[in-house]
C-alpha cells in the first residue's frame, strides 16, 4: 500500500507561481507512474500532468502545457508540480496519485492510490 501526502497549496495572485509536493510512503514508489489531478468546485476531477517511473517521460493536459512542470525524485519518494503563470481557472484542489501502468494514463480510473489533496487558489 502507498500513502500520499500533498503540500504546497496556498492563495496566490494571478501570474504567480507555486510548487506542489507529494511525499509517498513505501519502497515501491520508484515503480509507479505518478500523476497530478485537480478538482474545482462543481467539476469533475481532471488530469493535469503525469510522469513515468524513471522520470524521463512526461505528459500534460493542454490547459497547463508550457506553464506547469512535473518532476520526481525517487531517492526522496517525492513528486513535484511546478506551476507558473497561474490563472484564476487553475483554482482547485490538487491531488497526486499512483498508477501501475508503464504509460502515462489520463483517466482517473487508471490510478490507484490518492492523497488527500492540497488547495490552490488563484486570485484575479
Amino acid at each position: 500500500q502507498v500513502q500520499l501526502v500533498e503540500s504546497g497549496g496556498e492563495l496566490v495572485q494571478a501570474g504567480g507561481s507555486l510548487r506542489l509536493s507529494c511525499a509517498a510512503s513505501g519502497r515501491t514508489f520508484r515503480t509507479y507512474t505518478m500523476g497530478w489531478f485537480r478538482q474545482a468546485p462543481g467539476k469533475e476531477r481532471e488530469f493535469v500532468a503525469g510522469i513515468n517511473w524513471r522520470g524521463d517521460r512526461t505528459f500534460y493536459a493542454d490547459s497547463v502545457k508550457g506553464r506547469f512542470t512535473i518532476s520526481r525524485d525517487n531517492a526522496k519518494n517525492t513528486v513535484y508540480l511546478q506551476m507558473n503563470s497561474l490563472k484564476p481557472e487553475d483554482t482547485a484542489v490538487y491531488y497526486c496519485s499512483t498508477s501501475l501502468r508503464s504509460t502515462i494514463p489520463t483517466m482517473r480510473r487508471d490510478y490507484d492510490y490518492w492523497g488527500q489533496g492540497t488547495q490552490v487558489t488563484v486570485s484575479s
